[in-house]
Protein backbone atom coordinates (compact mmCIF):
# COMPACT_ATOMS: atom_id res chain seq x y z
CA UNK A 1 0.00 0.00 0.00
CA UNK A 2 1.01 3.41 -0.66
CA UNK A 3 1.72 6.25 1.75
CA UNK A 4 1.44 9.86 1.11
CA UNK A 5 4.90 9.62 1.38
CA UNK A 6 5.48 7.80 -1.20
CA UNK A 7 2.79 9.90 -3.54
CA UNK A 8 4.64 12.68 -3.20
CA UNK A 9 8.10 11.16 -3.48
CA UNK A 10 6.90 10.04 -6.69
CA UNK A 11 5.11 13.15 -8.03
CA UNK A 12 7.46 15.37 -7.26
CA UNK A 13 10.43 13.81 -9.80
CA UNK A 14 7.66 14.51 -12.53
CA UNK A 15 6.72 18.57 -10.78
CA UNK A 16 10.51 19.02 -10.51
CA UNK A 17 12.46 17.83 -12.98
CA UNK A 18 16.48 17.96 -13.32
CA UNK A 19 16.11 20.42 -16.33
CA UNK A 20 19.44 22.45 -17.01
CA UNK A 21 18.69 25.65 -19.31
CA UNK A 22 16.89 28.42 -17.82
CA UNK A 23 15.28 29.77 -21.26
CA UNK A 24 13.27 26.44 -22.03
CA UNK A 25 10.33 27.38 -21.04
CA UNK A 26 7.83 25.85 -23.02
CA UNK A 27 9.88 21.92 -22.28
CA UNK A 28 9.54 22.63 -18.79
CA UNK A 29 5.54 23.54 -19.00
CA UNK A 30 5.56 20.34 -20.84
CA UNK A 31 6.77 18.49 -18.68
CA UNK A 32 4.88 19.80 -15.79
CA UNK A 33 1.54 20.67 -17.40
CA UNK A 34 -0.44 23.47 -17.04
CA UNK A 35 -0.02 26.00 -14.13
CA UNK A 36 -3.61 27.59 -12.71
CA UNK A 37 -2.99 31.39 -13.58
CA UNK A 38 -5.74 33.63 -12.67
CA UNK A 39 -3.12 35.44 -10.95
CA UNK A 40 -0.71 36.17 -13.81
CA UNK A 41 2.84 36.26 -11.44
CA UNK A 42 2.15 32.18 -11.16
CA UNK A 43 2.91 31.61 -13.79
CA UNK A 44 6.86 33.37 -13.37
CA UNK A 45 6.93 32.21 -9.81
CA UNK A 46 6.01 28.11 -11.09
CA UNK A 47 8.93 28.35 -13.64
CA UNK A 48 11.23 29.81 -11.29
CA UNK A 49 11.15 27.31 -9.05
CA UNK A 50 10.92 24.44 -10.62
CA UNK A 51 13.75 25.78 -13.21
CA UNK A 52 16.00 28.37 -11.40
CA UNK A 53 17.78 30.73 -13.73
CA UNK A 54 14.93 31.96 -15.90
CA UNK A 55 14.05 35.10 -16.65
CA UNK A 56 11.15 37.32 -16.33
CA UNK A 57 12.13 38.49 -20.21
CA UNK A 58 12.17 34.51 -21.16
CA UNK A 59 9.06 33.36 -20.01
CA UNK A 60 7.17 36.59 -21.65
CA UNK A 61 9.04 36.00 -24.86
CA UNK A 62 7.80 32.05 -25.15
CA UNK A 63 4.36 34.09 -24.37
CA UNK A 64 4.79 36.61 -27.17
CA UNK A 65 5.95 33.82 -29.48
CA UNK A 66 2.82 31.88 -28.81
CA UNK A 67 5.32 29.01 -27.48
CA UNK A 68 2.82 29.07 -24.27
CA UNK A 69 -0.37 30.33 -24.29
CA UNK A 70 -2.83 31.51 -21.53
CA UNK A 71 -6.62 30.98 -21.65
CA UNK A 72 -9.78 29.95 -19.22
CA UNK A 73 -9.99 26.02 -19.10
CA UNK A 74 -9.53 23.43 -16.94
CA UNK A 75 -12.63 24.07 -14.36
CA UNK A 76 -13.10 27.35 -16.15
CA UNK A 77 -10.24 28.46 -14.23
CA UNK A 78 -7.41 30.51 -16.35
CA UNK A 79 -4.38 28.07 -17.21
CA UNK A 80 -0.82 28.51 -18.80
CA UNK A 81 0.02 25.46 -21.26
CA UNK A 82 1.90 24.93 -24.31
CA UNK A 83 0.27 25.48 -27.48
CA UNK A 84 0.62 22.12 -28.33
CA UNK A 85 -1.52 20.78 -24.90
CA UNK A 86 -3.94 23.37 -25.30
CA UNK A 87 -6.10 21.35 -27.82
CA UNK A 88 -6.64 19.37 -25.46
CA UNK A 89 -7.42 21.23 -22.75
CA UNK A 90 -10.21 23.01 -25.07
CA UNK A 91 -12.17 19.67 -25.63
CA UNK A 92 -11.64 19.18 -21.62
CA UNK A 93 -13.54 22.50 -21.21
CA UNK A 94 -16.28 21.81 -23.35
CA UNK A 95 -16.70 18.89 -22.42
CA UNK A 96 -16.71 19.69 -18.41
CA UNK A 97 -18.07 23.31 -18.82
CA UNK A 98 -20.82 22.05 -20.09
CA UNK A 99 -23.85 21.70 -18.02
CA UNK A 100 -22.91 24.86 -16.39
CA UNK A 101 -23.66 26.75 -19.78
CA UNK A 102 -26.73 24.71 -20.51
CA UNK A 103 -27.78 25.68 -17.11
CA UNK A 104 -26.99 29.53 -17.45
CA UNK A 105 -28.05 30.04 -21.36
CA UNK A 106 -31.20 28.09 -21.13
CA UNK A 107 -31.10 27.60 -25.08
CA UNK A 108 -34.41 27.41 -26.51
CA UNK A 109 -33.32 26.18 -30.44
CA UNK A 110 -29.58 26.71 -30.57
CA UNK A 111 -27.11 24.54 -29.59
CA UNK A 112 -24.31 25.01 -27.19
CA UNK A 113 -21.60 24.33 -30.44
CA UNK A 114 -23.13 26.95 -32.60
CA UNK A 115 -23.03 29.86 -29.58
CA UNK A 116 -19.42 29.07 -29.24
CA UNK A 117 -18.87 28.56 -33.08
CA UNK A 118 -20.10 32.03 -32.95
CA UNK A 119 -17.81 33.11 -30.53
CA UNK A 120 -14.99 32.20 -32.54
CA UNK A 121 -16.12 33.75 -35.57
CA UNK A 122 -16.40 37.25 -33.77
CA UNK A 123 -12.68 36.89 -32.23
CA UNK A 124 -11.04 35.08 -35.15
CA UNK A 125 -9.77 38.43 -36.59
CA UNK A 126 -8.99 40.57 -33.46
CA UNK A 127 -8.47 40.60 -30.01
CA UNK A 128 -11.64 40.99 -28.12
CA UNK A 129 -12.26 42.77 -24.79
CA UNK A 130 -14.43 41.07 -22.05
CA UNK A 131 -17.38 43.90 -22.92
CA UNK A 132 -17.35 43.08 -26.49
CA UNK A 133 -17.50 39.43 -26.26
CA UNK A 134 -20.38 40.11 -23.65
CA UNK A 135 -22.28 42.63 -25.84
CA UNK A 136 -21.09 39.72 -28.68
CA UNK A 137 -22.64 37.04 -26.80
CA UNK A 138 -25.93 39.12 -25.55
CA UNK A 139 -27.05 40.39 -29.83
CA UNK A 140 -25.72 36.64 -30.85
CA UNK A 141 -28.69 35.17 -28.24
CA UNK A 142 -31.37 37.99 -29.52
CA UNK A 143 -30.91 37.26 -33.21
CA UNK A 144 -29.96 33.44 -33.16
CA UNK A 145 -31.99 32.24 -30.40
CA UNK A 146 -35.10 34.54 -28.98
CA UNK A 147 -36.24 32.07 -27.43
CA UNK A 148 -33.20 31.50 -24.92
CA UNK A 149 -33.46 32.73 -21.21
CA UNK A 150 -30.10 33.25 -20.06
CA UNK A 151 -29.67 33.24 -16.46
CA UNK A 152 -26.87 35.25 -15.75
CA UNK A 153 -25.79 39.20 -15.49
CA UNK A 154 -23.16 41.23 -14.79
CA UNK A 155 -19.94 39.73 -14.37
CA UNK A 156 -21.17 36.45 -14.53
CA UNK A 157 -22.46 37.63 -18.39
CA UNK A 158 -19.34 38.48 -19.00
CA UNK A 159 -18.00 35.27 -18.06
CA UNK A 160 -19.74 33.41 -20.09
CA UNK A 161 -18.48 35.34 -23.47
CA UNK A 162 -14.78 35.23 -22.62
CA UNK A 163 -14.56 31.87 -20.53
CA UNK A 164 -14.88 29.22 -23.53
CA UNK A 165 -12.08 26.90 -24.23
CA UNK A 166 -11.64 27.99 -27.93
CA UNK A 167 -10.26 31.06 -26.85
CA UNK A 168 -6.37 32.06 -25.69
CA UNK A 169 -5.96 35.38 -23.92
CA UNK A 170 -3.03 37.92 -23.47
CA UNK A 171 -2.49 41.43 -21.87
CA UNK A 172 -3.50 44.38 -23.89
CA UNK A 173 -0.70 46.18 -22.18
CA UNK A 174 2.78 44.55 -22.22
CA UNK A 175 2.90 43.17 -19.00
CA UNK A 176 2.28 39.13 -18.68
CA UNK A 177 3.17 39.28 -15.07
CA UNK A 178 0.62 41.40 -14.10
CA UNK A 179 -3.45 42.02 -13.95
CA UNK A 180 -4.07 44.39 -16.72
CA UNK A 181 -6.79 44.42 -19.05
CA UNK A 182 -6.99 40.97 -21.89
CA UNK A 183 -7.81 41.10 -24.67
CA UNK A 184 -9.47 36.86 -25.93
CA UNK A 185 -8.71 35.47 -29.27
CA UNK A 186 -9.86 32.48 -31.32
CA UNK A 187 -7.08 29.86 -30.54
CA UNK A 188 -7.31 28.52 -34.03
CA UNK A 189 -6.60 31.72 -35.67
CA UNK A 190 -3.34 31.61 -33.46
CA UNK A 191 -1.98 28.34 -32.72
CA UNK A 192 -3.85 26.23 -35.94
CA UNK A 193 -6.74 24.32 -36.58
CA UNK A 194 -7.93 21.99 -34.38
CA UNK A 195 -11.07 20.10 -35.85
CA UNK A 196 -9.31 16.94 -35.82
CA UNK A 197 -9.11 16.72 -32.40
CA UNK A 198 -12.40 17.83 -31.13
CA UNK A 199 -13.86 15.45 -33.50
CA UNK A 200 -12.64 12.42 -31.10
CA UNK A 201 -13.45 13.58 -27.55
CA UNK A 202 -12.89 10.21 -26.35
CA UNK A 203 -9.08 10.00 -27.93
CA UNK A 204 -8.40 13.87 -26.68
CA UNK A 205 -9.77 13.13 -22.79
CA UNK A 206 -7.34 9.83 -22.78
CA UNK A 207 -4.78 11.93 -23.90
CA UNK A 208 -5.49 14.97 -21.35
CA UNK A 209 -5.61 12.42 -18.50
CA UNK A 210 -2.52 10.75 -19.58
CA UNK A 211 -0.60 14.01 -19.29
CA UNK A 212 -1.90 14.76 -15.65
CA UNK A 213 -0.58 11.12 -14.83
CA UNK A 214 2.83 12.15 -16.21
CA UNK A 215 2.89 15.35 -14.84
CA UNK A 216 1.46 14.60 -11.66
CA UNK A 217 0.78 11.21 -11.25
CA UNK A 218 0.25 8.33 -9.27
CA UNK A 219 -3.34 9.51 -9.98
CA UNK A 220 -7.04 9.03 -8.17
CA UNK A 221 -9.54 8.86 -10.30
CA UNK A 222 -11.30 11.57 -7.90
CA UNK A 223 -7.49 13.13 -8.84
CA UNK A 224 -8.28 13.55 -12.61
CA UNK A 225 -11.77 14.48 -12.22
CA UNK A 226 -10.88 17.26 -10.13
CA UNK A 227 -8.25 18.65 -12.02
CA UNK A 228 -9.69 18.02 -15.59
CA UNK A 229 -13.16 19.20 -14.68
CA UNK A 230 -15.19 16.46 -15.80
CA UNK A 231 -17.03 13.76 -14.17
CA UNK A 232 -16.34 10.31 -12.92
CA UNK A 233 -17.92 8.80 -15.07
CA UNK A 234 -16.20 9.38 -18.17
CA UNK A 235 -12.71 9.73 -16.26
CA UNK A 236 -13.52 5.69 -15.17
CA UNK A 237 -14.47 5.21 -19.42
CA UNK A 238 -10.90 6.93 -20.00
CA UNK A 239 -8.48 4.73 -17.12
CA UNK A 240 -10.15 1.89 -18.61
CA UNK A 241 -9.48 2.40 -22.23
CA UNK A 242 -5.71 3.60 -21.00
CA UNK A 243 -5.67 0.23 -18.78
CA UNK A 244 -2.79 1.58 -16.13
CA UNK A 245 -1.65 -0.11 -13.45
CA UNK A 246 -2.92 1.38 -10.48
CA UNK A 247 -2.44 0.93 -6.28
CA UNK A 248 -3.95 1.25 -3.75
CA UNK A 249 -3.22 4.52 -1.45
CA UNK A 250 -2.99 5.35 2.20
CA UNK A 251 -7.15 6.38 1.66
CA UNK A 252 -8.28 3.72 0.27
CA UNK A 253 -8.53 4.89 -3.22
CA UNK A 254 -6.20 3.34 -6.11
CA UNK A 255 -3.78 5.30 -7.67
CA UNK A 256 -3.03 5.03 -11.94
CA UNK A 257 0.46 4.83 -12.92
CA UNK A 258 2.81 4.84 -15.49
CA UNK A 259 4.47 2.07 -16.71
CA UNK A 260 7.96 3.46 -16.93
CA UNK A 261 7.67 6.42 -14.38
CA UNK A 262 10.25 8.33 -12.86
CA UNK A 263 11.91 7.14 -9.87
CA UNK A 264 11.05 8.54 -6.45
CA UNK A 265 12.81 11.65 -5.08
CA UNK A 266 13.54 13.36 -1.95
CA UNK A 267 14.02 16.91 -3.05
CA UNK A 268 16.58 18.93 -1.11
CA UNK A 269 16.42 23.04 -0.33
CA UNK A 270 13.33 24.93 0.02
CA UNK A 271 11.17 25.98 -3.49
CA UNK A 272 9.03 29.26 -3.09
CA UNK A 273 6.16 28.69 -4.98
CA UNK A 274 2.77 30.55 -6.48
CA UNK A 275 -0.96 30.58 -5.27
CA UNK A 276 -3.04 27.96 -6.52
CA UNK A 277 0.23 25.93 -7.32
CA UNK A 278 -0.14 22.45 -8.92
CA UNK A 279 1.07 20.81 -5.45
CA UNK A 280 -2.40 22.01 -4.34
CA UNK A 281 -4.63 22.10 -7.09
CA UNK A 282 -3.54 19.57 -9.28
CA UNK A 283 -5.33 16.77 -7.00
CA UNK A 284 -8.47 16.57 -5.53
CA UNK A 285 -8.48 18.59 -1.78
CA UNK A 286 -9.00 15.07 -0.18
CA UNK A 287 -5.49 13.45 -2.05
CA UNK A 288 -3.88 17.00 -1.03
CA UNK A 289 -2.13 15.15 2.50
CA UNK A 290 0.37 14.22 -0.22
CA UNK A 291 2.31 17.29 0.84
CA UNK A 292 0.72 19.11 2.91
CA UNK A 293 -1.22 18.14 6.72
CA UNK A 294 -4.51 18.64 7.03
CA UNK A 295 -4.12 21.33 9.70
CA UNK A 296 -1.78 23.34 7.46
CA UNK A 297 -3.88 23.02 4.45
CA UNK A 298 -6.80 24.87 6.27
CA UNK A 299 -3.99 27.82 6.90
CA UNK A 300 -3.19 27.97 3.62
CA UNK A 301 -6.91 27.43 1.59
CA UNK A 302 -9.01 30.88 2.46
CA UNK A 303 -12.49 29.37 2.13
CA UNK A 304 -14.09 32.65 2.46
CA UNK A 305 -12.69 34.15 -0.68
CA UNK A 306 -11.26 31.44 -2.51
CA UNK A 307 -7.70 32.29 -2.20
CA UNK A 308 -4.45 29.95 -1.08
CA UNK A 309 -1.65 31.62 0.34
CA UNK A 310 1.81 31.10 -1.54
CA UNK A 311 3.45 27.96 -0.30
CA UNK A 312 6.83 27.02 0.55
CA UNK A 313 8.34 23.71 -0.08
CA UNK A 314 11.09 22.23 2.23
CA UNK A 315 12.07 19.01 0.98
CA UNK A 316 8.82 16.86 0.34
CA UNK A 317 6.28 18.70 2.70
CA UNK A 318 4.71 22.21 2.60
CA UNK A 319 6.30 24.18 5.58
CA UNK A 320 4.61 27.51 4.94
CA UNK A 321 3.33 30.21 2.85
CA UNK A 322 5.07 33.95 1.81
CA UNK A 323 4.36 37.12 0.56
CA UNK A 324 5.88 40.07 -0.76
CA UNK A 325 5.66 43.72 0.81
CA UNK A 326 6.16 47.09 -0.62
CA UNK A 327 5.43 48.09 -4.13
CA UNK A 328 7.66 48.58 -6.66
CA UNK A 329 10.82 46.73 -7.89
CA UNK A 330 12.24 46.73 -4.22
CA UNK A 331 10.15 44.20 -2.07
CA UNK A 332 10.69 42.89 1.16
CA UNK A 333 9.71 38.58 1.09
CA UNK A 334 8.80 37.50 4.14
CA UNK A 335 8.03 33.87 5.21
CA UNK A 336 6.11 32.47 8.05
CA UNK A 337 6.19 28.67 8.59
CA UNK A 338 3.60 26.61 10.44
CA UNK A 339 3.02 26.07 13.29
CA UNK A 340 5.35 22.79 15.02
CA UNK A 341 7.34 22.73 11.39
CA UNK A 342 10.99 23.97 11.74
CA UNK A 343 11.74 27.31 10.70
CA UNK A 344 13.07 28.00 7.12
CA UNK A 345 16.92 29.70 7.69
CA UNK A 346 17.82 32.71 5.64
CA UNK A 347 20.86 30.53 3.99
CA UNK A 348 18.47 27.78 2.53
CA UNK A 349 16.66 29.95 1.16
CA UNK A 350 19.13 32.28 -0.86
CA UNK A 351 19.05 29.89 -4.01
CA UNK A 352 15.24 30.53 -4.05
CA UNK A 353 15.01 33.82 -3.37
CA UNK A 354 17.68 34.63 -6.67
CA UNK A 355 15.25 32.51 -8.76
CA UNK A 356 12.55 34.91 -7.65
CA UNK A 357 13.85 38.02 -8.58
CA UNK A 358 15.34 36.63 -11.60
CA UNK A 359 11.64 35.42 -12.68
CA UNK A 360 9.85 38.39 -11.46
CA UNK A 361 12.56 40.79 -12.00
CA UNK A 362 12.35 42.51 -8.52
CA UNK A 363 15.26 43.30 -5.88
CA UNK A 364 14.43 41.52 -2.58
CA UNK A 365 16.50 44.04 -0.11
CA UNK A 366 15.55 41.61 2.87
CA UNK A 367 13.93 38.47 4.12
CA UNK A 368 11.64 38.15 6.88
CA UNK A 369 11.36 35.16 9.17
CA UNK A 370 8.71 34.30 11.79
Amino acid sequence: MLTWNDLAARSLARQFPALTGGDDVAGMLDRVGPIQSQTARSVFIGLAARLPGVTREAITAAYESFAIVRGSSLRGTVHTSTAAAHPLLEVGTRLGQRPLWRRSLRLADATLEQVWEGIEEFAFDAWRTREELAEHLTSWLAANDPGARPSFSGTQGRYFAFGHGGLIRRPLGDDWAGQGLPGYRTASAVLGDRSTLLADADAAVDALLLQHVRAHGPSSRHDLAWWSGLGLTRVDAALARLGLEAEEGPDGRRYADLPDAPAPVELAGVRLLPEFDALLCGYDPAGRERFVDAAHYEVLWKQANGQLLAPVLAGNRLAGYWRLTGSGRRRRLEVVRFPGVRAVGREQLAEAVTALELALDLRLEAVGLD
